[in-house]
């Protein structure tokens, strides 16, 4: 998977903010601000992984 373009990192991007997200709603809604803040991280870290995949994207044209 080498010439995928950054498309791999882009796709773990999306998962990472989809999980963030639910931990971040779950947390919302049982008060736990501990599962909150891991929510926000892990959705962090999908912007990250996103902008990687972009930059790859464009490094490989």
């Amino acid at each position: 998977m080498a010439e995928d373009k950054g498309f791999g990192d882009k796709l773990k991007g999306a998962v990472s903010k989809g999980k963030g997200e639910l931990k971040d709603q779950v947390g919302n809604a049982t008060d736990d601000s501990r599962l909150q803040a891991e929510g926000k991280k892990d959705k962090a870290k999908g912007d990250i992984q996103d902008k990687v995949g972009d930059f790859k994207k464009d490094f490989n044209k």
